[in-house]
């Protein structure tokens, strides 16, 4: 019988019903982000006004909230949303984009928290300061290593009840209890603008396909992500030539070959 969580089995149903994704991002991710979930399958919508996001929120698949271009107004829109996703049984994925840089993001963060997300998503630095310790972060990047903040990502994990994904050059993911390690990608994704952002709303799609099973969702998504970036680089030349790759490479990925290319190990 096969996994019926295996990366590309969620695929393989993803693209079956493509969900709708409520993705309420940054001004500067908004345009790849949509193109990745096209790419992948999914049907991405990028509503974060106050005045609807909640609505909206209810009838999405799933929602993923990324504070990347924080304002008061996007900050309501945000809160509407995760609230009124919680209400209707909608799973929401957090993107705590330099959380850790000012006041005004610490407590958007703190209270977007306190609405219950089923996964978290950041780089080393943004669950490392996430979880109270000292993260060595500069703006929106990373200069700690995936391994620096495991520990931070676990203990996220059982305090919030939350799928916690930790992304760089190997990837890790736990619920608190069980955990791995995702290998793959490029070394050109961090040259490309909102990549990351982008496989927040790429957690969100997968997360609204398996729902009940926000830990193998997290990873399958964060799998397919590392496929077609080490796919799209074996031919690129640079960013420019593997941002347009990427995409390419993300909409040929089929079930079996991401099963056979992916690069997944229990931690």
């Amino acid at each position: 019988m096969p996994d019926q969580t295996s990366p590309g089995t969620l695929l393989s149903h993803l693209r079956a019903r493509p969900p709708l994704v409520h993705c309420i991002t940054n001004f500067v991710a908004m345009n790849i982000a949509a193109n990745v979930l096209l790419a992948a399958g999914a049907s991405p919508a990028m509503v974060h006004a106050q005045e609807e996001a909640g609505e909206f929120a209810a009838i999405a698949g799933a929602l993923t909230i990324n504070i990347g271009t924080l304002s008061s107004g996007w900050l309501r829109g945000m809160e509407t949303a995760a609230i009124a996703a919680g209400q209707s049984g909608k799973p929401w994925v957090l993107d705590p984009v330099a959380h850790y840089a000012t006041g005004f993001r610490r407590a958007a963060v703190d209270r977007l928290l306190e609405l219950g997300p089923a996964v978290i998503r950041g780089n080393a630095s943004e669950i490392i300061a996430l979880a109270g310790g000292a993260s060595r972060g500069q703006g929106v990047d990373s200069r700690d290593g995936v391994e620096q903040a495991e520990e931070s990502a676990r203990l996220l994990a059982r305090v919030h009840g939350a799928t916690v994904a930790v992304t760089g050059v190997v990837d890790f993911v736990t619920n608190g209890e069980r955990a791995a390690r995702i290998e793959g990608g490029s070394a050109l994704m961090p040259q490309v603008t909102a990549l990351g952002c982008s496989l927040t709303c790429l957690v969100g799609a997968f997360v609204a396909v398996r729902p009940d099973a926000p830990f193998e969702a997290t990873v399958a998504a964060l799998a397919t992500f590392a496929v077609a970036g080490e796919t799209a680089a074996s031919k690129a030349d640079g960013p420019s030539s593997f941002s347009w790759r990427f995409l390419d490479a993300l909409a040929g990925l089929d079930a079996s070959l991401l099963d056979r290319h992916a690069r997944l190990r229990c931690a």
